[in-house]
């Protein structure tokens, strides 16, 4: 029990229509504060989304989303926010907002691998593919 460590993670959803407020959800993101573990996973379903709302740029959304990846590695190259401390980048990723790109409320968990845990939470909450 000694190895395991608190973390919190989010969901990211598409919400191509912010008045509407309905979505799809296209990736997690998971802080392990211990860990010093900030990473995210994501995946564009393009016919899914297509289908969902056919107006939504993808690109744009695929460009948001690499611009999340990049505040998670952090970095220069992500701006002022990706040179924050890691809770810092967590907590500006996670915030509520009312564009595009928004994240669910966080919950937390217990775990010794974030790296296993936000692959099993990713194959939860946004795999798409039959079981």
């Amino acid at each position: 029990m000694q190895d395991k460590v608190t973390y919190e993670f989010a969901i990211i959803r598409l919400i191509p229509k912010v008045e509407r407020e309905e979505f799809i959800n296209v990736g997690v993101l998971l802080f392990s504060k211990r860990k010093s573990y900030l990473g995210m996973r994501y995946h564009i379903d393009r016919e899914r989304i297509k289908a969902f709302c056919s107006s939504v740029d993808i690109e744009l959304v695929e460009s948001y989303l690499k611009a999340w990846n990049a505040v998670c590695r952090g970095g220069k190259e992500a701006g002022r926010i990706g040179e924050m401390e890691l809770p810092l980048r967590f907590r500006w990723l996670a915030a509520n907002r009312s564009t595009i790109l928004q994240c669910s409320p966080t919950h937390p968990g217990i775990c010794q691998e974030p790296e296993k845990i936000i692959s099993e939470l990713y194959d939860f909450y946004v795999c798409t593919k039959a079981k």
